[in-house]
């Protein structure tokens, strides 16, 4: 987690979401994924920050950055 990212019971089952949000961040990085701008996420929910947004990038790069690879042949 970092300062913008946080989990919670009964709040998207448990998934990751900007803090004090119901904003998941799978949505933040299927839309930038998807080609959408850290500008255009502003504008769609403006209650968010470029910091909140940058944020959850760096916490799924980190997901992929520690995952553990597992050799199935």
């Amino acid at each position: 987690m970092n300062e913008f990212v946080e989990q919670r019971p009964g709040v998207l089952g448990g998934k990751a979401t900007i803090k004090g949000t119901r904003i998941g961040v799978d949505l933040i990085l299927r839309n930038t994924g998807a080609g959408e701008t850290i500008e255009e996420l502003l504008i769609a929910y403006a209650f968010l920050t470029r910091k909140a947004i940058l944020a959850c990038i760096s916490w799924g790069a980190a997901l992929v950055r520690n995952e553990t690879l597992i050799d199935v042949e």
